[in-house]
């Protein structure tokens, strides 16, 4: 009980210099976001940006008011249980097809299709991350933050969610995982490109697994290495079942090293790139016009709705188109605020 016992001035010292640090770190965060952020907020027009003081269906800072986010919360365990088994068994089916033909441009084509489907796995896995894959939870984890996750050359665990609440709870946060990602935009075309090169040619996907491949050498990564490289077994062992193992590497290592580098890149950017720190969640997300195509291959399972995903991160995929109509009728997302298409809004990051 004694050792409890302190003098007054103990705790104030003690919590003055734990204040002035965090202040420290909190003016030294800051600085980093007006030199390396906002290069694209501040390319919108005022206009893009009015003022909202809340509507009917909506808060002044965009969510839905009680009796609307009730009705958008609600997840349909059975569509979403039909879209998991879809996006498990179209790779399946995509090397089946592929072995049947079996002809050199059929392995081609198969490895650009693999990219984009293993992007799809990576978006439920994202939702799954959320806890809006299925209202039960231990189901939502089992299937979007387990399967989902370790098919998409993860561990398996819960690490991406606990990293991505960050970036949700405080965008360019001190927290942000991604904050170099986002940062720096707009920036030439010829820095673009170099990075497009560098996932495109598998140096991205290396400085992503490189932990994974090398962490059996290494304490620290022993355990998730394990779990990674067994999860790449199962993979492995399905392409054996088909008679041709050495296809895993062409039609499931290589399109993640290749084309899903490229989508994520290509996605992550228009989602955050070069906007900024802010409690107005129009100043951190892009809203761009979803085309069918995009739809398809970059943002599928209404991750394209990106801002309205912010404005309120436990909306379901498949309600989040609805939000967005709300913001819009609303007034809370005005028309030059919305970027007519992705190709627009790349050549805009890129400096064009």
């Amino acid at each position: 009980m004694t050792a409890s016992i302190e003098t007054d001035e103990t705790p104030d010292t003690v919590t003055a210099d734990e204040s002035s640090r965090a202040s420290d770190a909190d003016a030294a965060h800051n600085e980093l976001v007006a030199k390396m952020t906002g290069g694209m907020v501040r390319r919108r027009p005022d206009t893009a940006f009015p003022e909202f003081t809340g509507s009917e269906r909506l808060r002044p800072d965009g969510r839905p008011r009680a009796a609307l986010r009730t009705e958008l919360r609600r997840i349909p365990d059975v569509r979403n249980a039909i879209t998991c088994v879809t996006a498990l068994g179209l790779p399946v089916l995509l090397v089946a097809a592929i072995v049947r033909i079996d002809h050199w441009a059929a392995i081609a084509v198969g490895v650009i299709v693999m990219g984009v489907l293993q992007n799809r796995m990576f978006i439920l896995h994202h939702e799954g991350a959320h806890r809006l894959l299925f209202s039960n939870r231990r189901v939502n984890d089992v299937i979007g933050v387990n399967l989902f996750g370790w098919l998409a050359f993860g561990t398996g665990t819960h690490a991406y969610r606990r990293g991505h609440a960050n970036h949700h709870r405080d965008e360019f946060g001190p927290k942000e995982p991604d904050f170099l990602l986002y940062s720096f935009y707009p920036i030439s075309r010829r820095s673009l490109r170099r990075k497009l090169l560098r996932d495109a040619s598998g140096v991205s996907a290396y400085r992503i697994l490189k932990p994974r491949l090398t962490g059996v050498f290494h304490r620290r990564y022993f355990v998730n290495s394990l779990r990674f490289f067994a999860g790449q077994l199962v993979v492995f062992a399905v392409f054996a079942l088909f008679g041709h193992p050495w296809l895993y590497f062409l039609l499931w290592a290589l399109p993640y090293a290749v084309v899903y580098q490229v989508l994520n890149r290509l996605r992550a950017i228009a989602e955050h790139g070069g906007m900024t720190r802010s409690a107005d969640r129009r100043r951190t997300s892009h809203h761009v016009h979803q085309s069918l195509l995009a739809r398809t291959v970059l943002v599928p399972y209404g991750v394209g709705y990106h801002l309205a995903h912010h404005v309120d991160s436990g909306i379901p995929f498949r309600n989040t188109p609805r939000l967005q109509r709300v913001l819009e009728e609303d007034g809370y997302v005005v028309p030059e605020l919305t970027w007519p298409s992705y190709r627009s809004l790349w050549k805009a990051l890129a400096g064009g």
